[in-house]
């Protein structure tokens, strides 16, 4: 439903936060809870949910499909990666499409979700689409849960500015009876179990209206296996993709290899700073070299790190420090990025300065000072 539409009939009925944001918290709210992977949302319209849902970390693929493909096209840019996002490339896998088409036909696109939400959707089919849409749904696409919200006819009469529907566009409106046996006869059908609730409740006193948007939330009740799938699936592909945005991560060798390296040098450059501070704090004089060298000793102590093999201590060589790969890869953020140290060293390979034998990361100190 159009939200400006929504809010201009809703006024005599306030609702806090506003209808549409509740609708899409309980979708929120089920995905925190389930952790689907991937989430197509039927109707998508503007696309304001499924920027929402972008944001939850579990979810790896986002689609969206809508009968009008203006109204999408002018708000899918809200679903491109910005540049955030390749600064700090995330360490999950996101994509997300967009499809021009009729819930009323099927496309091997939207098969392999894990949730499959129809946000007001349902009010807006035609009697032969609507008759169509639960074999599509439940049977063909098959998805672990399925989230329908539709309006509560019976909450019409608390809203004065409501003569026949909410919307011009809508060809029903239910009431809490006709929507429950539906959905119950539907979840029957495909073997799915369904439970009823819904948000904007009722004023004090009318409880028995229910909610001012009624929400069916199905759970197949078995697996599905590949080969009913395969048996369902289409030859070819009917709808139109409009939109697709394959965001960074570090899941991707090259965002992982440019990741690894800022944060190698990032981390040596920590370490060679203090390494020549404390140099300069002793001086060249033999008892305070001593101590120098004591206060290396102590150095991972200074980072909260637990560096204490020799060979992972930093040291100046001539003109020339050497900043051990053990001591780098034994910082956290370093060894989560790569896993192993042999991760490590084919990341880094040829990308950073290091020393003959490849042991640890070189900085030359006349070089740093003629750029200081």
């Amino acid at each position: 439903m159009d939200k400006n539409f929504q809010e201009e009939f809703t006024q005599m009925v306030k609702f806090e936060p506003p209808l549409y944001k509740q609708r899409y918290q309980f979708v929120k709210d089920l995905v925190e809870k389930y952790k689907p992977k991937k989430v197509a949302d039927l109707g998508c319209a503007d696309c304001s949910l499924l920027w929402m849902l972008k944001f939850c970390s579990c979810i790896e693929v986002l689609a969206g499909l809508d009968i009008c493909a203006n109204v999408m096209k002018e708000k899918m840019h809200t679903l491109s990666p910005l540049p955030v996002d390749y600064l700090q490339p995330s360490e999950r896998s996101l994509t997300v499409t967009l499809h021009h088409g009729s819930v009323a036909h099927k496309d091997p696109c939207m098969l392999g979700f894990d949730l499959v939400t129809c946000i007001e959707l349902i009010e807006h089919l035609e009697e032969s689409e609507l008759k169509k849409f639960p074999e599509v749904v439940f049977g063909f696409m098959a998805p672990s849960i399925v989230v329908i919200s539709t309006p509560n006819s019976e909450f019409n009469s608390l809203l004065p500015r409501v003569m026949l529907y909410r919307h011009p566009d809508h060809k029903f409106e239910w009431t809490q009876a006709q929507f429950q046996s539906w959905a119950l006869e539907t979840a029957r059908c495909y073997d799915y179990s369904v439970e009823f609730t819904g948000v904007g409740h009722p004023p004090t006193g009318m409880e028995k209206v229910g909610f001012c948007t009624q929400i069916g939330v199905f759970v197949r009740k078995y697996p599905q296996t590949g080969e009913s799938v395969q048996s369902e699936k289409p030859m070819e592909a009917v709808y139109k993709t409009v939109f697709k945005a394959v965001y960074p991560s570090l899941k991707d060798e090259k965002y992982l290899q440019n990741a690894v390296i800022n944060e190698v040098i990032f981390t040596a450059q920590i370490i060679k700073h203090r390494l020549m501070s404390k140099r300069e704090e002793y001086g060249d004089d033999p008892e305070k070299k001593s101590k120098f060298q004591a206060s290396m000793d102590s150095f991972s102590d200074y980072f909260g790190k637990l560096v204490v093999e020799k060979n992972m201590e930093p040291f100046v060589s001539g003109n020339e420090v050497h900043i051990p790969l053990t001591t780098i890869f034994s910082f956290p953020k370093v060894n989560r990025l790569c896993g192993t140290f042999e991760k490590l060293r084919k990341l880094i390979a040829g990308k950073v300065t290091l020393s003959s034998d490849g042991s640890a990361v070189m900085f030359n100190i006349e070089h740093d000072n003629e750029e200081n």
